[in-house]
């Protein structure tokens, strides 16, 4: 299992993210509006939401008039997004699926995979699966996005020398859905060979006057994915790659040029067409 499988993190997840990112953890600022973008110019033929989390993207996106279905590995987070659908009185087409399996019985001209969905997948070979199929549920020169973060050497070489069984370090505070104060730490390490981040997440909750009254560890998996094998994954599945943007507002990266990789450690926005 992985860190979003879990019931406990699904139910707290918006709240712990809301403290993310307004700490400037993670730069997502903007990221709802250029999907909106990306859906209201590509996604006239219908948008999949994968991997859609607890709904940030799809419920903004269908709340706005897009035509949208979401999907996620994980059912819980399928359930919260679901509830909150129908507290605002949407419905839609919410269901757990692998993405490397996944089928609607319909095509899309535009597949959002937001955030960090796409490094969830941990081996190459699954990355290969999840884009042939989602490939073969896209309309003709239908659109893929997904995300990815430039490999950033320094802090490869930080996490390496992590104990993903011990070595926690402070990631956020927060108050989860029962109103108690907690605070999640992170043991992360990175494998070379694997290109692989694994390790585990520590959520340690809090009564009135302090003291821990309980402890969850959950797992987390993920892959990083240099931007010369997006490349090559992207034509060997199928896909040409459109543009890339450097973050969520607007800066595109010139994608003949793959060495603005060492100028900044960036949060690439890739956008494919099926050929």
């Amino acid at each position: 299992m992985d860190l979003h499988d879990y019931k406990d993190v699904a139910e707290n997840y918006d709240r712990y993210l809301d403290v993310m990112y307004s700490q400037g953890q993670d730069n997502h600022e903007g990221f709802q509006e250029f999907y909106l973008n990306l859906a209201r110019h590509f996604g006239k033929g219908g948008v999949v939401d994968i991997a859609c989390g607890t709904g940030a993207v799809l419920l903004y996106l269908a709340e706005r008039g897009i035509e949208v279905d979401g999907t996620d590995l994980s059912e819980e987070m399928c359930k919260v997004a679901a509830a909150k659908a129908e507290a605002m009185g949407l419905s839609l087409n919410i269901y757990p699926a692998d993405m490397t399996k996944f089928s609607s019985g319909r095509k899309y001209s535009l597949a959002i995979i937001a955030r960090s969905g796409f490094m969830h997948l941990p081996t190459q070979e699954l990355q290969i699966e999840a884009l042939c199929n989602i490939r073969e549920q896209l309309t003709d020169g239908g659109i893929l996005t997904f995300n990815t973060f430039d490999p950033w050497p320094p802090m490869q070489m930080q996490q390496m020398q992590t104990d993903p069984q011990k070595d926690y370090s402070l990631r956020l505070e927060y108050v989860n859905s029962e109103g108690r104060r907690e605070k999640i730490y992170n043991a992360i390490t990175y494998d070379p060979y694997t290109q692989q981040m694994y390790g585990h997440w520590k959520f340690e909750t809090y009564d009135d006057e302090g003291n821990v009254i309980g402890e969850r560890v959950r797992p987390l998996i993920m892959r990083e994915t240099y931007r010369s094998e997006v490349f090559l994954l992207a034509k060997l599945c199928g896909f040409e790659v459109l543009d890339i943007y450097r973050g969520y507002l607007g800066d595109k990266e010139d994608i003949r040029d793959i060495t603005t990789a060492r100028q900044y450690r960036s949060n690439l926005i890739w956008v494919l067409r099926r050929k």
